[in-house]
């Protein structure tokens, strides 16, 4: 398939991406779209193919067939991009043997436009006082810093980070995540985060991919994943007994408990506005409706553990 014109709000398209190791199919047909200013997030299981399909956007290793484009560019042709795409993998790369000023000095000079001196993004990401260290000479937690600082030295529109939150402290990962949402905020760079920790990009991240077993399963705005999953809603009411009996016969509705004055239900595709329409038609009186959202981890998980068919199919 061959993308004719790439759309101006779309940093990174990928189109039917296929990557074989001789016999073994490590991305199947994956398609991928990150919007402008959007955080995505991509998630998968070990071995799910999350590395080869950031080393394939970036021209870092090839692939069989498919379409890429970063930024309108092919990955062949990235270092015309001059700072306007920052990548950083999970093992920083960093000369082990330059200081961290002359690591930032040096990439400083390849940012078409430069918006901040090394000090000030040393400042920012909390490692003024190891200015003058040796990369080699730092924990994992400041290499990774320090390697995030290269981002923040000009004005990237389009920023991919592997494993961002790898050696990071508590308080390493809330400054992490506190820049990646100013950036997305008051510059509008595009962000495509790589990571296992859930938890995290959950905090963060407008959209998800899920990718598994080599192709994306899963892709959309995270508000409409979590609407399509299972969630618990909590009704208090005047009359549980006569509510139940109510709620029993809507498809998608699972009565999970019921108490004196509380009924809790599992909602599978259904609104809980859709619930209390019917027991206000049926004269029943709601005190308080509280939906209990799935988090990213369980999403991730049920996604996961169906079928990949089925999978595929959700995605369509």
């Amino acid at each position: 398939m061959k993308i004719r014109e790439v759309k101006v709000n779309a940093p990174l398209v990928v189109r039917e991406l296929n990557k074989t190791y001789g016999q073994f199919e490590v991305l199947r047909e994956l398609n991928l779209e990150v919007l402008a200013g959007a955080v995505h997030g991509l998630v998968g299981l070990n071995g799910s193919g999350k590395t080869t399909t950031l080393e394939c956007l970036l021209g870092m290793q090839s692939f069989n067939s498919g379409e890429v484009r970063v930024l309108g560019l092919s990955p062949a042709d990235l270092h015309q991009s001059r700072g306007r795409i920052v990548s950083i993998f999970d093992s920083p790369s960093l000369h082990p043997q330059l200081t961290v000023r002359q690591a930032l000095e040096h990439a400083s000079l390849l940012c078409e436009e430069r918006v901040r001196t090394p000090s000030q993004v040393e400042a920012l990401l909390g490692i003024s006082r190891y200015s003058n260290f040796r990369i080699r000479h730092l924990s994992l937690g400041n290499r990774r810093r320090a390697s995030i600082a290269q981002a923040l030295l000009g004005r990237p529109e389009f920023v991919i980070l592997d494993e961002p939150f790898n050696g990071l402290d508590a308080g390493g990962v809330e400054d992490v995540l506190a820049l990646i949402s100013q950036l997305n905020r008051e510059e509008g760079t595009a962000f495509l985060l790589s990571s296992h920790q859930l938890p995290y990009l959950e905090k963060i991240c407008t959209h998800l991919s899920i990718l598994h077993k080599g192709r994306i399963v899963v892709s959309d705005h995270v508000s409409n994943l979590f609407d399509a999953q299972h969630s618990r809603l909590l009704v208090s009411c005047d009359d549980v007994t006569r509510a139940c009996t109510i709620v029993q016969d809507i498809p998608g509705v699972t009565i999970e408990d019921n108490s004196a004055d509380l009924l809790t239900l599992q909602l599978d595709n259904v609104s809980p506005a859709l619930i209390n329409q019917k027991l206000v038609q049926n004269n029943i009186l709601v005190h308080e409706l509280v939906r209990e959202r799935a988090s990213l981890t369980s999403l991730f998980h049920d996604i996961t553990s169906r079928d990949p068919v089925q999978s595929a199919e959700v995605a369509a």
